[in-house]
């Protein structure tokens, strides 16, 4: 039977794939956005660079709140390390909230954006070392999750960039307020 470009897609990667890839985007966009401190006339830049990153960091979440998490709580029997993840996407949509309101030049901006990525970073070490080894080691199909994960993810993509997407953080920070000159 031959497959479409899609049903292949959505094949390529289990589950752990999909959220190792969503991690390594994330982490990549941290490191330019760290390369860019110190440099003036990067604002607009940095601007669009973090309403990306709280964007990808929103995607990934929802799909891990929704999906991954409960199948691997089930699964894994760790309420400690699951409850963790938890509170860590909390602090994350919480620093995220602060962001949608900020804007490059403001007082704390690339130190909120700091603190967001070496937050995520310890989630995502805890993730990886952790709970992704956990879940590997049980029966639950990598390949079904990742296509479920997969499907998830574009219908959120769908309505995130809709005009009808009523979440602020997918705002573009120039149509929030016009920006204030730097302190």
């Amino acid at each position: 039977m031959a497959s479409t470009g899609k049903q292949k897609k959505r094949s390529a990667m289990d589950a752990l794939e999909l959220l190792k890839a969503d991690h390594a985007k994330v982490r990549e966009m941290f490191r330019e956005f760290d390369s860019m401190k110190g440099i003036e006339d990067e604002d607009e830049r940095k601007a669009e660079l973090v309403d990306d990153i709280c964007y990808e960091i929103t995607l990934h979440t929802m799909i891990e709140e929704e999906i991954f998490y409960p199948v691997a709580r089930s699964a894994i029997d760790n309420d400690e390390l699951m409850d963790e993840a938890d509170i860590e996407h909390a602090g994350a949509r919480e620093l995220i909230s602060q962001l949608e309101v900020m804007y490059p030049g403001d007082d704390h901006f690339d130190a909120t954006v700091s603190v967001l990525g070496e937050e995520l970073e310890h989630h995502i070490e805890k993730e990886e070392s952790e709970m992704f080894k956990a879940v590997r080691r049980t029966d639950i199909d990598l390949d079904e999750l990742g296509e479920q994960l997969l499907a998830r993810k574009e219908e959120l993509e769908e309505d995130l960039t809709s005009p009808a997407a009523t979440l602020d953080a997918m705002v573009p920070h120039d149509a929030r307020r016009t920006p204030r000159p730097p302190n």
